[in-house]
């Protein structure tokens, strides 16, 4: 088969890294912290993806804007207790592997910060395969287009020759804006019925899925 695709970028958070529902926990619990409503998980769920100012304001829109920094730092206490344990979806590692082995570039971008980003790369070890990555504290949040035009612009590829892939509406709009295709998966942040809304090529509900998609296809 014809490469269709000389970049593949990935979200990190609900498509490499079963991190979704650590991220709602820690919503959900810093919320509690500064005595607001704690956000149903569908709401917390959804904002996941969005960079962490915008994800909290919308998550809990009882939050008073000059409490955003203290929200933040009470949302990273809570993450980061757990963030050790957190495990890649059963083979990710592997896919990622294979992909980078077939001579594509490889790119991240997500709704992480780069210091979060970079501990995940390190810790998971799939750090030495990616060759462009950008984060919500570099770049205009999802579903702004710039995190993926950049990586783009760094890898020297054409967004016809780019697909991004993701567990939520915020990376396939993104993708949209970019004027690049996307696949979403199913086993993350947003249920399946949201992103048959945004139109991926393809919706895939396990990393095998996607591997063999991806072999097929792309």
């Amino acid at each position: 088969m014809t490469q269709r695709f000389d970049l593949i970028v990935f979200d990190w958070d609900g498509t490499l890294m079963d991190s979704a529902g650590a991220i709602v926990r820690a919503i959900q619990a810093s919320a509690r912290d500064l005595g607001l409503p704690e956000p149903p998980e569908a709401r917390a769920r959804h904002v996941i993806g969005l960079g962490l100012q915008e994800a909290l304001a919308h998550a809990v829109p009882e939050l008073d804007p000059r409490d955003y920094p203290a929200m933040v730092e009470r949302y990273r206490h809570h993450y980061l207790s757990a963030d050790h344990g957190l495990e890649l979806f059963p083979g990710s590692f592997e896919l990622v592997e294979s992909l980078a082995g077939s001579g594509r570039f490889l790119g991240v971008a997500t709704g992480k910060s780069r210091k979060g980003l970079d501990r995940a790369l390190a810790n998971s070890g799939l750090g030495r395969f990616f060759h462009a990555t950008r984060c919500a504290d570099e770049c205009f949040s999802k579903p702004h287009p710039q995190m993926l035009e950049e990586v783009m612009e760094e890898c020297g590829v054409l967004p016809e020759r780019t697909l991004m892939i993701g567990d939520t509406t915020h990376d396939l709009l993104m993708a949209r804006n970019a004027g690049v295709e996307a696949v979403a998966v199913a086993f993350g942040a947003h249920p399946r019925e949201a992103l048959e809304a945004a139109g991926p090529l393809e919706i895939v509900a396990s990393t095998a899925a996607l591997a063999e998609w991806l072999g097929a296809n792309a």
